[in-house]
């Protein structure tokens, strides 16, 4: 497991199943076990706060939008992986992707890690730390081939 580009395609899956895997909460109905979080539930798919210029959502609105983004960015983080490795770029550019990708990922798993509950946090952790191998494995491959090349 020393090519930067099988930790870079296992990175790329498992965006994808971030992805899927968050998606699935579209799919579930919120229910309530008590007449607390069936009041809960009520105002939040239910209450509508202006919000100004006519735009007026429920809480379960903004919740949903702002869920389907971080789906949307494990998703596009995913393909745009496999697609880059299709193209076979150089490793200065692909250093610079991951790079990228690192600080955002990062950040988006610091955020998981304070706000939300443990299978996001699992999995914007795996996926964090595997584009920290990628770029380890990475840095650690063209070495090689230097010192290949100087010898």
């Amino acid at each position: 497991m020393n090519n930067y580009r099988s930790w870079i395609k296992i990175t790329a899956i498992l965006q994808i199943v971030t992805a899927v895997a968050h998606s699935m909460s579209f799919f579930m109905p919120l229910t309530a076990e008590n007449e607390t979080e069936k009041e809960l539930i009520s105002l939040f798919t239910t209450y509508k706060r202006d919000m100004g210029a006519g735009f007026s959502p429920t809480m379960f609105d903004l919740f949903t939008a702002l869920s389907s983004c971080f789906a949307l960015i494990y998703l596009f983080g995913g393909i745009l992986l496999f697609y880059l490795l299709r193209k076979d770029l150089d490793p200065g550019t692909m250093k610079g992707v991951l790079n990228i990708s690192i600080l955002i990922y990062g950040v988006c798993f610091a955020v998981m890690a304070f706000l939300t509950f443990p299978p996001p946090i699992i999995l914007t952790g795996l996926v964090f730390v595997l584009l920290c191998v990628s770029r380890v494995t990475m840095s650690g491959q063209a070495k090689n081939q230097q010192d290949r090349q100087d010898n």
